[in-house]
Parts: structure tokens; C-alpha cells; sequence
């Protein structure tokens, strides 16, 4: 069953359809209700003075003081020498202790009626006369009582206060804001949960679905056997590691703070073996256009399962490491937070893509009849923003990559050039601000965002115009516009249209700032776009229901619920196969870690020219084979040292680090931006004419050579044009 099916059956939406929206609507509920704590708070206090220190909370009612067990007699406090002095004899004051204090008293008592000779007067001065024994004065113990009393009753007294305060209003009140307190409590506790969780949902759809991320999609029975058996070998490997993980922790009797992840991850691998030996026994029927053979079937083989075999080949045989791949893997964990972002990224292009905003833009542009290769460089230099609030080209790819191509191959497009500029449509703004990518390289080295964020600007506009120019050199036309009748006026129709789109952007966004007090940047944009577009899908249900008029529709515009959860299915799909990838990903990082691979590289070079190019070359190899977020770290734990050593500047060599990630995201034999957005444009239909058949070596490959072409040039220059510079 396709993954873009506007209706997914009962069981798929029962068993991963649901429980993923259920997640993301968690995260971001969770967000929400963190931001919105201290504004409800605040809203409390001011309609009931005092709530938030006093009558948010139940008081509690304070605990009467034990009064004293005895009264101390009078003789308390007396110098025990002096009482030794009166017994007459030598024993020292600390053994008067238990003395029979009657007779004591007799003694203090008498003194009046005792001649003085034979007595030191100083003696008797410095005895205590019966008048100095006050019988209502307070020892110190019931001085602490009485004061303990009097702090009873006033606490009392303000305990009774609140409670005739806290009346109906405020307790309902309080009611739904620690209710909200308990549920961010919850879900910031079990983040890590969360996180696996829907990893495990999206990945055994991805699986069940056979939608892994390959460098050649299934076209019959042979491609989808060997798909299914190296998947099904993976996958065992990755749950052995689990299991031997588990035993680890058993034997050294120290388990994790979250040891019951373990499970989940377990659960998830199982039902993935479940379905490779589903397809294994009943593999799909051969396709009618093109069948496997032996070599294109070995190129079914998803990247996630070669980076598994790859990894625990070295773990379990090189190292006897059987819990490698679990302990790598759930390094995921520790950034579970981004990695959701990267979830609610793409569940936000899935939603994008069924609003009719792309379609409007198109139809704003469409009138002028710009040529193909000028209407490519608008797609690709508007998909710059959007980019940079993706935070990565990958995701941006999966997001909005099938849109693109449909838009352009409906503006007439040739289909190469569609699929070139839609996989380079999230490369160009990975450098610009806030792109989370480049924040996370500023928290993990010794440079600033700022500074970081200043030169992406630039390079920027050099591949943008890099990208113009080679788009222009290689036209296949004129770029003569082809305006139709009221071009104009066609025009100013469709930006009707889109200005009620920017309008409730606008909305929303002011909402988000006067009531959260929160602006739209890398931290907050996947947790408030989501609610944007679910916004816009209905301002589009509404919209196209006027445009149609009610009673004149044939077929019914979507309902908003049914929209919804079509996104999420289909995002489902691209979460898992992202997802797993990057988990594994990380994994084959361990084995560059743990191989010491990185230490052939002399530690530093005396020409920062001779240092730039070996790792220019590396860079582009890091990009192929991880995704962004993992190969930054390996970046920083290695490579980085290198370049600072050799005299090449930090900020130069971390822009030369992204240029290169995304020339290695495009070219093969991986090109990883390029099999994502095959995997998207797959699941739609081509609205594009049939393109003329090739006339040179150019226009067969130029899905692949436009967009190498632009990247390696900007990555030569941003390399060595500093370098040059500075002398």
C-alpha cells in the first residue's frame, strides 16, 4: 500500500498512523505547555492576587509543637562545684549528677538559718538566695515552646486565610495549570521514550512498507528478496548487540537510568524481522517498465543495513565488542530533543504539501512564462529560508522536494533539471541564519554563531549565483518570457490568495509572541509550524470551497482530519527511513572512532594548502555516508584539530565543512539528496510533457552534473580563494 493513499486502511492507521500523530502532538503539547507555565502563572496573579505563592497550591496544615515533658526544677543551672563545696567533701561537680536534689534544696534552703563562721564568704555571696528562685520565670525549653505555639497559630491563621480565598474559581484554575505542570513534567522525564518510541513506530512502517532508503528503488521480485535479506540480517545483528547489551548490564549489576529502552528498541527490530520475512515469502510482483537484474537488485540494499553489516563486522569481529551496535545506537538519546525536530520537520513538509500554498506561488509566476532554467533559480533561491528553518538539505529534500518537482515539471520543466534543482533545493541555505546545523557546530567549537552566520551569507550568494550562471551556460531554450493574456492581472489574483496564507502566518506568529512571548528561530520553528499549517489547511478547505462554490462541487474538498492524518501517514514513511539511517549512521562513525581511522591524518601540516586539500577530500567523503548532525561530531573530534594546527582559520574551515557535506550529499555514488528525492517523487504522478531524448553527455546526466557542477566550484572557491587572500 503506497504511502501517499488519502485514506490508510484501518489496521495502519490503528498500529502507526495514530500513535505517531499521538507523539508529535505530545512534543508538541509538551512545548507549548513549558512556554505557556510561567504566562499562566502570571494570568493567575492577576486575577487573584497572591496565587502564585499562596493559592496555586493546596495549603498544607501545619503541625501543633510538643509541649515540654517536664518542668525543670529551680536548681537548674546551678554550678555543680558550688553544690560539691556545700556537700563538704572533694568530689568533683561533674559526679554531683544524681545527687538527691531535696536535698540539695534543703541545703540552699537553709543558709539563712546556718551561722556564718567557718564559711567563705564569698562563698555564701555567690549562693542563690530564695529570693532569686522565681517560680513562674521560663526555662528555655518552654520559652522555645510558647514561641513555637504563637508560630502555630499565626501559620494557622494563614493556612484558614487561603483556604477561604481559594474558592471554586481558583481551584478549578489551579486544577488545569498543575495539570499542565505534571503533564511537561512527564513528557521532559520521558523525552528518551518518546523519542525511541516513535523511531520504532516509523521505522517498522518504513520496513512493512519497503521504503528504506536505497540507491535504487524495488522494481520486482529479485530487488525486493535481496532488499528484504539484508535488511533481515541487519536487523538481527542490531538486536544481538541489543541483547548482549542487556547481558552486560546484568553481569556488572549497573543499569542505566532508562534501562527500559532497551525493550523498546527490541520490540521495534523484532516486528522489522517480522516484515522482511513477510517479504521474504511473498515479495512484490515485477514491475511492467523495468525488471531486476543481478547487479541493479544488489543496489536495493537500503544504506541503513550496509552501515549495520559494515559496523558490526568490526564491533562483534574486530574488537569482540557485541554491544557496539546498541551502545552507538542509543547515543541517539542523547540528542532525543533534535532528533525529534527532525520528525516534526518532516511531518511539517508532509502537511505543507497538501495545502494549495505551492500551487498559488507557481500560479503567481506561472502567467509570465518564465523559461525552465529561470524558474529553477527562483524555486532554488526561494528554498533557501525555508532551509535555513529546516536545518538541514536532507530534511528540507524530504519536506517539500516532491513539491517542487511537480510544480516545475508542471510549469513545463524538462525532468532532469525538476529533479537537479530539487535536490539542491535545501543546499544553498544551510548557511544562513538560525540554521540549527550550524548552531550545533558553534556549541561544539571554539567559534560564533555570529561569525559563522555572517560569512554563510555570502557564500550563500556565491552559490546562488554560481547556480544562475551554470543553469544559464547549459539552457536548452531562450530565456525569452512567454507572457500570457492578463499576466498581470492573473498574477495579482494568485496573490490574493497567498496574502490570506501570509496574513494567518502573520496572526499566528504575533499570538506566539504576545502570549508565549516567543519568535520563530531554530529552536521554536518545527513546534510552530505544524500548528500553522494544520491552521492553513483549514483556511484552504475554506478557500477552495468559495472558489468552487458549495453546491457546484463534484468532488468534496478533503476534510481537514482526513488531510491530517494522510500527512502523518505519509510522514511516517520518511521518519522512519531518515531516522534509522541517521541511527546507523552514528554507528558507522563508532567504527571511524573506535578504528582510529582518522589518525593516518598527520596531526597538522606545514602548508595550510597541502592541509586543505586532503581535507577537502575527506569532508566530501564524511558527506556521502553520514547524515549532517553525525558527521559534525566526528568533524569536531577529529578533523577540526587538524585544520586549526595547520594555520587554517576556524570560521573559514567550518564553512568549507558545510560546502563540502553538501557536494557530498549530491554526488555519488551515494548522493544521498538525490536518492531522497527519488524516494518522494515516486509516490506522485509526473504532470510534466515527455521529455525529447538526450543529444549529449550534458543532458543525460545533468541531474547530476548541475548540481555537482555549482557545488564543487563554490567548494574550490570557498577553500582556496581565503587561503590566496591571506597570503
Amino acid at each position: 500500500m503506497s504511502a501517499t493513499d488519502s485514506a490508510p486502511s484501518t489496521l495502519r492507521r490503528w498500529l502507526s498512523t495514530l500513535p505517531i500523530l499521538v507523539v508529535l502532538f505530545a512534543v508538541l503539547v509538551q512545548w507549548t505547555g513549558s512556554q505557556l507555565q510561567s504566562k499562566v502563572i502570571q494570568a493567575g496573579e492577576g486575577v487573584w492576587p497572591g496565587y502564585g505563592s499562596e493559592l496555586r497550591r493546596e495549603p498544607v496544615q501545619p503541625t501543633a509543637p510538643e509541649p515540654p515533658e517536664q518542668t525543670p526544677t529551680a536548681t537548674e543551672g546551678v554550678d555543680q562545684d558550688l553544690i560539691g563545696d556545700l556537700l563538704g567533701d572533694d568530689t568533683p561537680a561533674n559526679e554531683t549528677e544524681g545527687v538527691d536534689q531535696d536535698l540539695i534544696g534543703d541545703l540552699l534552703g537553709d543558709l539563712d538559718s546556718q551561722p556564718s563562721s567557718g564559711i567563705d564568704e564569698d562563698l555564701i555571696g555567690d549562693l542563690p538566695g530564695e529570693p532569686t528562685v522565681d517560680p513562674d520565670a521560663q526555662t528555655p525549653a518552654q520559652a522555645r515552646y510558647e514561641r513555637q505555639l504563637e508560630s502555630y497559630e499565626r501559620e494557622q491563621a494563614r493556612v484558614a486565610s487561603i483556604l477561604e480565598r481559594r474558592t471554586e474559581g481558583v481551584q478549578r484554575f489551579s486544577a488545569v495549570d498543575l495539570g499542565l505542570e505534571s503533564f511537561v513534567g512527564w513528557v521532559n522525564a520521558h523525552i528518551k521514550h518518546l523519542f525511541v518510541l516513535l523511531l520504532a513506530l516509523a521505522s517498522v512502517t518504513t520496513t512493512w512498507t519497503r521504503h528504506h532508503i536505497a540507491l535504487r528503488n524495488i522494481h520486482g521480485p529479485r530487488g525486493d528478496r535481496i532488499s528484504a535479506g539484508s535488511q533481515l540480517v541487519a536487523n538481527l545483528l542490531v538486536m544481538f548487540s541489543l541483547f548482549a547489551q542487556r547481558t552486560a548490564w546484568e553481569d556488572s549489576g549497573i543499569l542505566p537510568d532508562h534501562p527500559g529502552l532497551s525493550w523498546i528498541w527490541i520490540a521495534a527490530f523484532v516486528a522489522m524481522c517480522a516484515g522482511n520475512l513477510y517479504h521474504l515469502a511473498k515479495p512484490m510482483a515485477a514491475d511492467e517498465k523495468e525488471e531486476d537484474s543481478w547487479g541493479t537488485a544488489l543496489l536495493a540494499v537500503p544504506l541503513y543495513a550496509s552501515m549495520a553489516v559494515l559496523s558490526a563486522g568490526w564491533f562483534f569481529i574486530g574488537e569482540g565488542y557485541f554491544a557496539g551496535l546498541a551502545v552507538y545506537l542509543d547515543k541517539l538519546t542523547e540528542h532525543a530533543q533534535l532528533y525529534l525536530q527532525v520528525g516534526l520537520y518532516v511531518w511539517a513538509g508532509m502537511l505543507l504539501k497538501r495545502t494549495s500554498l505551492a500551487q498559488r506561488s507557481f500560479d503567481a509566476l506561472r502567467p509570465w512564462g518564465l523559461p525552465p532554467e529561470l524558474l529553477a533559480i527562483v524555486v532554488v533561491l526561494a528554498s533557501a529560508i525555508p532551509t535555513a528553518y529546516s536545518g538541514a538539505s536532507g530534511i528540507f529534500v524530504i519536506a517539500v522536494g516532491a513539491i517542487l518537482f511537480q510544480e516545475l515539471r508542471a510549469a513545463g520543466a524538462r525532468k532532469s533539471l525538476a529533479m537537479a534543482s530539487a535536490a539542491m533545493s535545501g543546499s544553498l541555505g544551510v548557511v544562513l541564519r538560525p540554521c540549527l546545523l550550524v548552531v550545533i557546530v558553534a556549541y561544539l567549537n571554539p567559534v560564533s554563531s555570529d561569525a559563522l552566520f555572517g560569512w554563510g551569507r555570502w557564500v550563500f550568494l556565491l552559490t546562488a549565483g554560481l547556480f544562475a550562471l551554470v543553469a544559464f551556460l547549459t539552457r536548452q531554450g531562450t530565456w525569452k518570457l512567454n507572457k500570457v493574456p492578463n499576466a498581470g492581472a492573473k498574477t495579482l489574483t494568485a496573490l490574493k490568495g497567498l496574502g490570506l496564507f501570509l496574513a494567518l502566518f502573520a496572526v499566528v506568529l504575533f499570538g506566539y509572541r504576545g502570549v508565549l512571548d516567543v519568535g520563530l528561530d531554530q529552536h521554536s520553528a518545527p513546534l510552530i509550524l505544524p500548528v500553522i499549517l494544520v491552521l492553513m489547511l483549514v483556511l484552504d478547505r475554506v478557500m477552495l470551497q468559495r472558489e468552487k462554490g458549495l453546491d457546484t462541487v463534484e468532488t468534496p474538498t478533503p476534510k481537514v482530519r482526513l488531510q491530517v492524518e494522510s500527512a502523518t501517514s505519509e510522514a511516517a514513511v520518511h521518519i522512519g527511513a531518515l531516522l534509522l539511517l541517521m541511527g546507523l549512521s552514528v554507528c558507522l562513525g563508532g567504527l571511524v572512532e573506535r578504528a582510529e581511522l582518522m589518525s593516518a591524518v598527520p596531526a597538522s601540516f606545514e602548508s595550510p594548502w597541502a592541509a586543505m586539500c586532503l581535507l577537502v577530500a575527506l569532508l566530501v567523503v564524511v558527506g556521502m555516508t553520514m547524515d549532517p548532525y553525525g558527521a559534525v561530531i566526528l568533524v569536531s573530534a577529529t578533523l577540526a584539530d587538524v585544520a586549526i594546527a595547520s594555520g587554517i582559520d576556524p570560521v573559514h574551515f567550518w564553512m568549507v565543512v558545510l560546502v563540502a557535506f553538501e557536494l557530498g550529499y549530491l554526488t555519488p555514488p551515494v548522493a544521498l539528496n538525490h536518492l531522497l528525492v527519488r524516494q518522494v517523487v515516486s509516490e506522485i504522478e509526473d504532470p510534466g510533457p515527455q521529455d525529447p531524448p538526450p543529444t549529449n553527455f550534458w543532458q543525460k546526466h545533468e541531474r547530476i552534473l548541475l548540481p555537482v557542477t555549482v557545488m564543487a566550484i563554490a567548494l574550490v572557491l570557498v577553500a582556496f580563494v581565503p587561503l590566496a587572500v591571506a597570503g
